[in-house]
């Protein structure tokens, strides 16, 4: 008789990362990132057999999403850690550089609220159009359009130093002088 999980431990060896870099963005730190991939998983795990000839990466991640939006509507509180000093452009070459970057980008990230960085998750991270977000976050197209404008515009204003210098040829604006 053939195991019910056939073929599971495969898929989360191969796609683990993956989803682990989803979970992260949508949960905005690395503990809530590992509870949130560990329930879709275990969720994912019980409809194994049925999902195993589907697509059980696109299940997990609706999962994720989901969960994330059940925490919208309960209204969870989201600890935010504001800082008084804007951190400094780091400057370093290499792995330390990319390092403080992925740092910076987490703590902007955990700045901005579940809705926003799952608005940012579809948009950029996984490249859908607002078209294709909206369904996924259960609100109108317009809705996905306000919602990355606000959240871009919140990651500009709390991390500053993330945004790409200006062209040389170019005022702050980004016109051509």
């Amino acid at each position: 008789m053939a195991d019910a999980y056939d073929g599971f431990r495969e898929f989360v060896a191969a796609r683990r990362i993956a989803l682990s870099r989803a979970a992260f963005f949508l949960a905005g730190s690395e503990s809530d990132a590992e509870d949130l991939l560990q329930d879709a998983l275990a969720k994912t795990a019980a409809r194994w057999p049925r999902l195993r000839d589907q697509n059980p990466e696109a299940y997990v991640r609706q999962v994720m999403l989901n969960a994330v939006r059940s925490r919208w509507r309960r209204r969870q509180k989201i600890s935010e850690q504001p800082t008084g000093d804007v951190p400094e452009r780091a400057n370093l070459e290499g792995a330390e550089s990319n390092a403080v970057t992925k740092q910076l980008v987490s703590a902007a990230l955990s700045r901005l609220t579940p809705r926003q960085r799952a608005v940012l998750w579809l948009r950029f991270y996984e490249d859908l159009s607002p078209v294709e977000a909206a369904p996924l976050l259960g609100c109108s197209v317009g809705t996905v359009k306000s919602q990355t404008h606000a959240a871009l515009a919140r990651l500009r204003q709390v991390a500053p130093e993330l945004a790409p210098e200006p062209a040389p040829d170019r005022d702050e604006t980004g016109v051509p002088e």
